[in-house]
């Protein structure tokens, strides 16, 4: 946990900073509004401790500021001169709490469990708004025998903390896997963090992955947690980890044997405890052969292969997917629910589909804007394949 303390007076802020040290909390100090700010504005703090009457700015307008600009950190105002009404004000005005001198060392406990307790409460939301959006719609859909067979090996793998590798095509449905077996685990009360490798840059993979120091590079204006960081007690879902940089490769081994990290820029350990499952889309036997994959990473990460089929593979689930994305993006658009004939069924399974699920899905919401109610064979004919 990382304070700040922001007043003129000296022994104020002594006192306040023998007391969270003895908690095992790092603390800087300010001794006006103005410095407060302007470290407000280039660090992450979780909690900041602001007197009202100072010099240069009071703490009224370090409130103001802090939400005009949308810190996201609680706010304890402390005062010297105390009055209900000026508690009111500051409640009023955004303030997490307020204390009055001489300081309570209880209060101030009690202040530090609260305020970490609602951090948790807010860093679980902002994962939970997350993970709803995604989840949309997010059943592993389908009777195939390839698919009750991963629907098996889900159920059996999810409640041990193994390493999982999931294989397959781009759209097949390899984060739904993931997402199951975060789901259905002893986990899934804390975080599931998505990493997509392919998507970052090379060069702030590590960066986002474990983390930086401020002042790391260039950008690096405050401290960052890393994914596996915010992942500490939940998944962290690593999707298309073959086109992972070597250097990001040799941290997340060393992640992976040891349970611990380092930021960028920085070289304390920090413990981490988080269950990894991993995607790709590529032979990640011939990345090895290639030079492109650590063997030894490859070994650490696929305890539990899971290959996902392809859409072609698993024709007889057509129907069942093809009626679940219709319900759901009927619901989207808030259309009046269509219905597909079983002529348009039979049409759909005739299909290549080179894009899998994902195809299908962009498929279905295409018939239901530009088809009538009932949508039949020559409508999936005429749509699905436009030139």
């Amino acid at each position: 946990m990382k304070v700040l303390i922001i007043d003129d007076e000296r022994a104020i802020r002594r006192a306040l900073r023998e007391i969270l040290e003895f908690e095992q909390i790092q603390v800087q100090e300010a001794e006006n509004g103005k410095d407060g700010i302007d470290l407000l504005r280039s660090n992450s703090f979780d909690l900041v401790f602001s007197d009202i009457k100072m010099p240069v700015m009071d703490g009224m307008e370090v409130l103001t500021i802090i939400q005009t600009e949308k810190i996201e950190v609680p706010v304890v105002m402390i005062s010297g001169h105390g009055t209900v009404e000026t508690a009111v004000q500051a409640i009023k005005q955004g303030a997490f709490d307020f204390i009055e001198k001489p300081l309570d060392l209880n209060r101030i406990l009690v202040i530090l469990r609260n305020v970490q307790d609602r951090n948790h409460l807010v860093e679980e939301t902002k994962v939970l708004k997350a993970t709803v959006k995604k989840i949309k719609g997010s059943t592993i859909v389908g009777e195939s025998q390839k698919i009750l067979a991963i629907k098996e090996m889900i159920e059996r793998v999810a409640p041990s903390d193994a390493r999982v590798l999931i294989t397959g095509q781009n759209g097949t449905g390899k984060e739904l896997v993931a997402r199951s077996l975060h789901e259905l685990s002893n986990r899934s009360k804390m975080p599931f963090i998505e990493v997509n490798c392919a998507a970052i840059p090379s060069e702030l993979i590590e960066s986002e992955l474990f983390g930086h120091e401020k002042g790391a590079f260039t950008s690096a204006v405050k401290d960052k947690k890393g994914k596996f960081e915010l992942a500490s007690g939940g998944t962290i879902f690593l999707d298309e980890i073959g086109d992972m940089s070597a250097s990001a490769q040799a941290k997340v081994l060393r992640a992976l044997q040891e349970n611990v990290i380092q930021r960028v820029g920085g070289e304390k350990d920090i413990k981490v405890d988080c269950r990894v499952v991993a995607a790709t889309n590529k032979d990640l036997r011939k990345e090895i052969n290639e030079g492109r994959f650590r063997e030894d990473l490859f070994h650490r990460l696929a305890v539990i292969p899971i290959h996902v089929p392809s859409l072609n593979e698993r024709i007889s689930d057509i129907p069942l997917l093809a009626d679940h994305f219709l319900t759901i993006v009927c619901q989207e658009q808030a259309i009046h629910t269509r219905q597909l004939t079983d002529e348009a069924k039979s049409e759909l399974t005739k299909i290549n589909w080179t894009g899998n699920i994902r195809e299908l899905r962009n498929v279905i919401e295409r018939l239901v804007i530009l088809c009538d109610n009932t949508i039949n064979g020559q409508d999936v004919a005429r749509y699905a394949n436009p030139k």
